[in-house]
């Protein structure tokens, strides 16, 4: 079938679906999800040998560490998959909630409730356990989604799909609830980001040149999960041993996520001191450093940096590193190399933490802890659509509230506008 048929076929069945959706309740959407968390362990086996089949073919085209973590579906990351559908059943389901309620004058009852988008379109790269993710968000708040995974995953998301279809379907979901564009075709993107009238909101997490495409052919609203250039940034009155825990949590754990830091900057006044610490660790975890001339000078083993390496998500175990002379000088670098995504300082100075915190200007600030924590399940959001770097509809890890939109229900008694 020519791929934009395909695609608009797809779109049409997902607003029907997405219409269906309204009527069902919170308890029957509840008993739906924990059907799809069991249909997903049910099939462990069948996904497992799908995923291994896709790290054999992202092998073989040579596609690097960092994007084969991404990809890798263990033992562990199942659980964890199948634990997030439960998690996310027992949440709080917003659709229907009052946001806020008045009465006017004239005696007209106004009420703000959420509502859900409609149908959402997701376009990601590698990691599969988003497949399960982004269904079961969208089917909690009572959207239709339809699914774009990259090519790599291809045999990783059909078998998750393929799970959340069956155990949705056994318990009442409608048809069409979750699809995935099966086709490589990269015009399908083109196609899925222009279906007005159909799709209502688009979102795609993955790398630059995805979003940039994206975001060029798109004629429907799009919140974008775009780079995580996150910075650490240690103050003059840091203390060093926790500086230091930071720095390799936020650097090393994984790598390959997108709150993972990319640059650091020390104030002037204590990298003499910890700059050589923290160099020392970091060469024993295999991590490559680039460094201003002012870092250089302190460990002159470090590489030179480049303009481009303030603005570079590595994705890989490569730190840049700059010398600050003040804390406003840090602010303004993270402001204009950084991403919005997540940004931390670490300070025993409670006024540096505080002007840190109201003028950097990101999704995420953290004060005194590692930027990993961007994540919805660490906020206690359970699964997440992603991190919006965006500031309009939503910003930050997107649980399910944030898949949700409003709309005023108005309550008369006969009352005419004089």
């Amino acid at each position: 079938m020519d791929t934009q048929i395909e695609i608009q076929a797809m779109g049409e069945r997902a607003v029907i679906a997405s219409r269906a959706l309204t009527s069902i309740s919170a308890r029957r959407k509840n008993v739906i999800l924990q059907a799809m968390a069991d249909e997903l362990d049910a099939r462990r086996a069948d996904i497992k040998a799908a995923n291994q089949q896709d790290m054999q073919n992202a092998r073989q085209s040579g596609l690097n560490a960092a994007m084969l973590d991404r990809l890798e579906l263990t033992d562990i990351r199942i659980a964890a998959m199948i634990k997030g559908v439960r998690n996310i059943a027992g949440q709080k389901d917003p659709v229907g909630s009052v946001i806020s309620r008045w009465i006017r004058p004239n005696g007209l009852e106004i009420l703000k409730t959420r509502v859900p988008i409609g149908v959402i379109g997701i376009i990601y790269e590698a990691r599969p356990n988003v497949t399960a993710d982004a269904a079961v968000l969208c089917f909690k708040s009572s959207n239709a989604v339809i699914l774009r995974g990259g090519r790599e995953a291809a045999q990783s998301n059909a078998a998750i799909v393929a799970a959340l279809q069956a155990g949705g379907a056994r318990k009442g979901m409608p048809a069409d609830t979750v699809q995935l564009v099966s086709t490589t075709d990269r015009a399908a993107i083109q196609h899925l980001v222009q279906l007005e009238g159909l799709v209502d909101l688009i979102i795609p997490r993955g790398g630059e040149g995805l979003i940039r495409a994206v975001m060029q052919n798109a004629r429907v609203p799009v919140i974008k999960h775009y780079r995580g250039v996150c910075h650490v940034y240690i103050d003059a009155e840091a203390d060093p041993n926790m500086a230091l825990a930071i720095v390799e949590n936020a650097k090393c754990q994984r790598p390959g996520v997108c709150n993972a830091i990319e640059k650091l900057l020390i104030h002037e006044t204590i990298a003499p001191n910890i700059l050589p610490i923290i160099a020392a660790r970091l060469a024993e975890l295999n991590v490559t450093l680039r460094g201003d001339e002012a870092a250089r000078a302190i460990v002159p083993d470090i590489m030179p940096a480049t303009e481009s390496d303030w603005t570079e998500e590595y994705l890989d175990l490569i730190l840049a590193i700059a010398i600050v002379p003040s804390d406003d000088a840090a602010i303004a670098h993270i402001n204009r190399y950084g991403s919005h995504h997540s940004d931390a300082i670490v300070s025993e100075n409670a006024a540096a933490r505080k002007k840190f915190c109201v003028a950097v200007d990101s999704a995420a600030v953290y004060a005194n802890a590692s930027t990993r924590f961007t994540d919805g399940s660490e906020f206690g959001m359970g699964a997440e659509i992603g991190i919006s770097t965006d500031k309009i509809h939503a910003r930050g890890p997107m649980g399910v509230e944030e898949l949700t939109t409003y709309k005023f229900v108005v309550k008369g008694k006969g009352q005419v506008r004089e």
